[in-house]
């Protein structure tokens, strides 16, 4: 594998890795900030009204964002072995 397949490899698994992890994480930090804001508002200052509404939150989306995480990483794992036989 020459250096410039490696950084190829190295560039679809990162792209990968925030396909994966960036709409579980941008959903977490949209409900985060309307509690913040929420909190705010309200001066209520509990810390489990923080954590419990973006844990449900990553949970849900999760659960709903699993078809699409399995795909992409399916694409992954399938390039990465198309790579292994061809080389």
């Amino acid at each position: 594998m020459t250096g410039s397949e490696a950084l190829d490899v190295g560039q679809d698994a990162i792209v990968t890795a925030l396909k994966l992890g960036a709409p579980v994480m941008l959903l977490s930090l949209a409900v985060g900030l309307l509690v913040s804001f929420f909190q705010a508002l309200t001066q209520i200052q509990e810390h489990t009204l923080t954590f419990v509404p973006k844990l449900l939150i990553a949970l849900v989306a999760t659960l709903f964002m699993m078809p699409f995480m399995l795909g992409t990483l399916s694409g992954f794992t399938e390039r990465i072995m198309d790579r292994i036989v061809s080389g």
